[in-house]
């Protein structure tokens, strides 16, 4: 069974293990299962050893280094590590210069005694579902190596799930943590956008862009979200779950287990967002918009430094008509609003992570109203309305021991992600959810 951070915490607290015991053993898993998985794009070891060794100094001399004591963890490639270029996933960037400082997420994960061992694989600058990048590989799903880990934090979410590391840090802007969270099995947390800190954080789409964890557990994924500056405010529990957008296009497996689960809750009503078609229309055209306007010089200067996959993409988002924009953006408030109303009623609402398991590397298509269409674009199609008005979603995992994983999204309002934990703890507790180790 994959160690806990919480677990890996409390011993390295009590002293009956050393931080530089348990880095030097996810450095040496690093070496040996990275090669099949491709998660991993920089092994840090200089770094981690010598966190691990302060760790180790602060326990002997009768201190608490903090609740994520020895910890080792990793960081998806676009955030900032003193001394080493920010990639954001593009070989373009190299030979960026090197950064000042940590980036704040990782300064309060060292704070809290964690030890940064990695950086870990995207696709470049987070444009896509896949983590097919051209300078730096395919990440491989741990539980089948022919499938894809998702993306755009495939990287983090894959070191996670191979066991590799316990704790790993992703972005999430469509659906970025959410998808490869579900296909890799995990948990993995969509903070309300804005509630944790970006500084040093390469920038996507302002409008959306948020950091969060990925863990085996929903302990350890909340330990981490407090870390990362989290505030756990009461609420109740009051569960409903998404039908019309959220119910088509699913797999016959999803769609019973859902109804498994409705079912272990006692029965759930269905609700509908208006408009989710739109609402997804509008926030793929914000992406590319704002992504196509901060990556415009860059392509202007030098357009064959990009990946073709992401340049071509970047180049129709500049291109935009801005009415277009303005239009996108203020269907936002008016689908906002029209949500808002929902959560009166309901504190979470469920709903899938993907459709389905996860495509073939070979073959990297999901099937949407009988057309097969590219995964690297359309995999978030369930996140990416979610993401639109920012609210916050904990995707977990279906316990399916030896089966490819499939998750859920737990979906709440800023304020009230107390309720998102609670639930999924609940069921975790019960067997419902719950992280399935690769065969």
């Amino acid at each position: 069974m994959t160690e806990t951070a919480a677990a890996i915490a409390e011993a390295v607290r009590a002293g009956r293990r050393s931080a530089l015991s348990v880095a030097e053993e996810a450095i040496a898993r690093i070496r040996a299962r990275n090669g099949a998985i491709g998660a991993v794009t920089r092994l840090l070891d200089d770094r981690a050893l010598a966190e691990a060794r302060a760790v180790d100094t602060i326990v002997a001399a009768g201190g608490d280094p903090g609740p994520l004591a020895g910890v080792p963890y990793g960081v998806k490639d676009l955030f900032d590590v003193a001394g080493l270029p920010n990639t954001a996933g593009a070989a373009m960037r190299r030979g960026a210069a090197p950064a000042t400082g940590d980036a704040e997420a990782i300064a309060r994960m060292r704070g809290a005694g964690a030890v940064l061992v990695a950086t870990l694989n995207m696709d470049e600058f987070a444009y896509g579902f896949a983590t097919v990048n051209a300078a730096f590989g395919t990440t491989r799903n741990p539980h089948d190596g022919e499938r894809l880990a998702g993306g755009s934090s495939g990287g983090s979410a894959a070191a996670v799930a191979s066991g590799m590391l316990p704790l790993a840090l992703g972005s999430d802007t469509n659906g970025s943590i959410r998808v490869p969270a579900a296909l890799c099995g995990l948990y993995g947390l969509k903070p309300a956008h804005g509630s944790l800190a970006m500084s040093g954080v390469y920038p996507f789409v302002d409008s959306f862009d948020d950091i969060g964890p990925f863990a085996t557990s929903i302990a350890d994924l909340k330990l981490a979200w407090q870390v990362l500056g989290g505030v756990d405010g009461a609420s109740g529990v009051r569960v409903a779950r998404l039908g019309g957008w959220f119910e088509a296009n699913i797999s016959t497996e999803l769609v019973e287990a859902i109804d498994r689960l409705g079912a272990h809750l006692g029965g759930l009503a269905r609700v509908e967002f208006p408009e989710v078609d739109r609402a997804r229309s509008a926030a793929f055209l914000m992406t590319a918009a704002e992504g196509g306007a901060r990556h415009l010089p860059e392509l202007r200067r030098r357009p064959m430094e990009f990946d073709p996959a992401t340049r071509d993409r970047l180049i129709a988002g500049a291109m935009l008509p801005t009415p277009h924009y303005l239009a996108a953006q203020a269907f936002r408030a008016t689908f906002s609003g029209a949500v808002s109303a929902l959560f009166e009623q309901h504190d979470v609402l469920i709903a899938p992570c993907v459709g389905e398991v996860a495509p073939l590397i070979e073959d990297p298509f999901i099937t949407v109203d009988g057309a097969r269409v590219p995964a690297r674009a359309h995999l978030g199609r369930l996140t990416q309305p979610l993401s639109f008005i920012g609210l916050p979603v904990i995707a977990v995992p279906l316990y399916r021991p030896g089966k490819l994983p499939l998750g859920l999204q737990l979906v709440g309002t800023p304020g009230r992600e107390g309720a998102l934990f609670a639930l999924a703890e609940r069921l975790e507790a019960d067997g419902v959810i719950g992280f399935s180790p690769p065969a």
